[in-house]
């Protein structure tokens, strides 16, 4: 290498280490990056796009698919109240009809708010047909507006489906009750809706609000009434699916135990017809005992309303949800009380003209239902002492014919019917009608079968509490048995036991001066026992109330005991038995008419007796 050339060499070699040295010691440059306002603003442009595609695309389709009804397929939901002092009911923009109703003065049995509808137990629909596809009403969107008509409030939902085309509902609440008027409107259309009926499809879950689950579920279930057939019912206690499609209807109720949610014409013709559903329903509640229910049974009611009156502004009904009270009930439409089951016809008669009427007289003076339920047994009872006191004679005229009786019995033996012949006679020759005794009591049956159909159904004892029962209108739990009992159950019902054991001493009592001896003697302590078990899951005030009653009873037994004197009796009876055997002019005894049919009716039957005595010995 020459000298030329090693400085060459030697300057690009120090050039070089200076550049690298240079371009070490600078600080990498930092990317620019976007401003995180203009990113979102691209994001919302960008979804925004998307969403206005999707908005056109629905708005196509709901075009073609609901055409005059395609502009109220989207909107806002906004919730209106219409409160009074009984109840408070949501309603919303989207569907335009109701969300919830609250009852302001019941609970459930758990001391919860008692929501008698809300969107988890109940859907409503309500489809109108058109010449395209079928529109379901309540999921529109509307316009709300708020107004007054006295002291009513009334609430108007609208939606504008163009060329002066509209639907509106219409719902109106007193100051008071629990009635909810309804009026439906549809106005402008033409033919592109044909004439069909609408159909109101109800479904409703029936939740647990009672104590009682089993109770609740065998009393709940679809009622209605017709214009032609009258009031009619699917079965309360079924354990299948019951559907049943019905004509000419005033009203329909989804009908639970003490509550019902009801769907009543107020003017124009009937529904025309409509198809009602019951079935039970085992629905457990999560992260609940095993035995837990939240939902008892499923009633549905399809409704099919006239297009004529939607469409004349003349669809006028109402809505009801509350409480299953007689006085109440009666109010809403004809033979709406008939929800409240009073018993048989000469049963609910007396309910309803006397036992309620004095039962709410009471309850207007006193609050304590126990000291009501003693208050009735006493008013009851005083009402009914003189045939308590007839039948107490009667018994104590048979009992001082013992001795003749018994001479009877030793003479024919087990000779049944010779027996009974004589006996006839001896009651003929003692002036004696043996169902003196019997009628009394019979008389006094339809009191007692009304309050076991009182009681049960009288939602004014429903939450009430007496002593150990914390609820009159359910079986009061004494004590939890860790097994179950077949036909009694796994609970001790106290006033159940209490009840019996006054039956068995009022039995006691009685058989002290009556003539019933042998196999029937016993049976009479053996129906106590019975109704034991049959009524150890009835209400407590049932229960209490014959509790009640048995003890009056046995008391007026005893103080009539100390003003009949049976000495004096048997006396009056030897002067009777002279009277007749003297008889009249032919020397024949007086008989009357009971008698004389007694007579003929055993004498038939002896004759009856011979002849098949006389075919088996030939």
């Amino acid at each position: 290498m020459d000298k030329n050339q090693i400085i060459g060499i030697s300057l690009i070699t120090l050039l070089m280490f200076g550049y690298f040295g240079f371009m070490s010691t600078q600080t990498p440059e930092t990317p620019v990056a976007t401003p995180p306002a203009i990113t979102q603003t691209i994001q919302k442009d960008t979804a925004a796009a998307h969403s206005a595609q999707a908005d056109t695309a629905l708005k196509a389709q709901n075009q073609r698919e609901y055409g005059d009804f395609a502009a109220a397929m989207t909107g806002e939901a906004k919730e209106y109240k219409l409160e009074n002092k009984d109840v408070v009911v949501t309603l919303s923009t989207k569907g335009g009809t109701i969300k919830s109703v609250l009852l302001k003065n019941y609970s459930t049995w758990d001391k919860k708010q008692l929501f008698l509808f809300n969107e988890e137990n109940n859907q409503l629909s309500l489809i109108i047909n058109t010449n395209r596809k079928p529109v379901d009403l309540y999921k529109l969107y509307y316009a709300g507006y708020e107004t007054k008509a006295g002291d009513k409030q009334v609430l108007t939902f609208k939606t504008d489906a163009g060329n002066g085309k509209t639907i509106e509902h219409t719902y109106t609440l007193g100051a008071e009750g629990f009635t909810v008027d309804y009026n439906l409107k549809a106005s402008g259309f033409g033919s592109e809706l044909p004439n069909l009926p609408l159909t109101l499809d109800w479904r409703e879950q029936v939740e647990r609000i009672e104590y009682d689950a089993k109770l609740a579920r065998d009393k709940s279930t679809v009622n209605f009434m017709q214009a032609e057939d009258g009031f009619d019912d699917l079965t309360e206690a079924s354990k299948d699916r019951e559907t049943e499609t019905i004509s000419n209807v005033q009203w329909i109720s989804l009908k639970q135990k003490f509550f019902n949610s009801g769907f009543i014409v107020r003017e124009g013709s009937a529904i025309p017809s409509a198809t009602v559903t019951s079935y039970p329903m085992y629905s457990a509640v999560p992260n609940a005992p095993a035995n837990s229910e939240k939902f008892i049974k499923s009633l549905e009611a399809q409704v099919q309303l006239p297009l004529e009156g939607v469409l004349t502004g003349k669809a006028s009904y109402s809505f009801y949800f509350g409480p299953n009270d007689f006085k109440i009930c009666k109010k809403v439409a004809e033979g709406y009380h008939k929800n409240v089951n009073l018993g048989w016809p000469l049963i609910s008669w007396i309910n309803r003209f006397v036992v309620i009427p004095v039962f709410d007289g009471l309850k207007g003076v006193f609050s304590s239902f126990g000291l009501i339920i003693v208050i009735l047994v006493l008013l009851i009872k005083a009402v009914l002492l003189p045939l308590s006191y007839k039948s107490f004679v009667s018994m104590a005229k048979m009992k001082a014919l013992k001795p003749e009786l018994d001479e009877l019995k030793a003479k024919h033996g087990d000779d049944q019917q010779a027996i009974q012949m004589e006996q006839m006679q001896v009651y003929k020759q003692f002036g004696i009608n043996p169902l003196s005794g019997c009628i009394p009591v019979l008389l006094q049956m339809p009191i007692l079968l009304a309050m076991f159909s009182f009681f049960p159904n009288a939602i004014d004892l429903r939450g009430e509490s007496l002593w150990w029962a914390t609820d009159l209108s359910s079986y009061d739990e004494f004590a939890k048995l860790p097994f179950e009992i077949p036909f009694y159950g796994s609970h001790v019902s106290m006033f159940t036991l209490l009840m019996t054991i006054s039956t068995l001493v009022y039995t006691w009592v009685n058989n002290q001066v009556s003539t019933v001896t042998g196999p029937m003697k016993y049976m009479s302590y053996a129906m106590p026992i019975i109704f034991l078990f049959v009524l150890n899951s009835f209400p407590a005030g049932l229960s209490f109330y014959y509790f009640v009653s048995n003890l009056v009873t046995i008391a007026q037994q005893l103080v009539i005991r100390r003003f009949v004197d049976e000495g004096q009796l048997r006396l009056q009876l030897e002067a009777a038995r002279d009277r007749n055997l003297s008889g009249d002019a032919s020397g024949a005894p007086k008989k009357n008419r009971f008698m004389a049919r007694m007579e003929e009716a055993m004498k038939q039957r002896e004759q009856q007796q011979q002849f098949k005595n006389n075919t088996k010995k030939k």
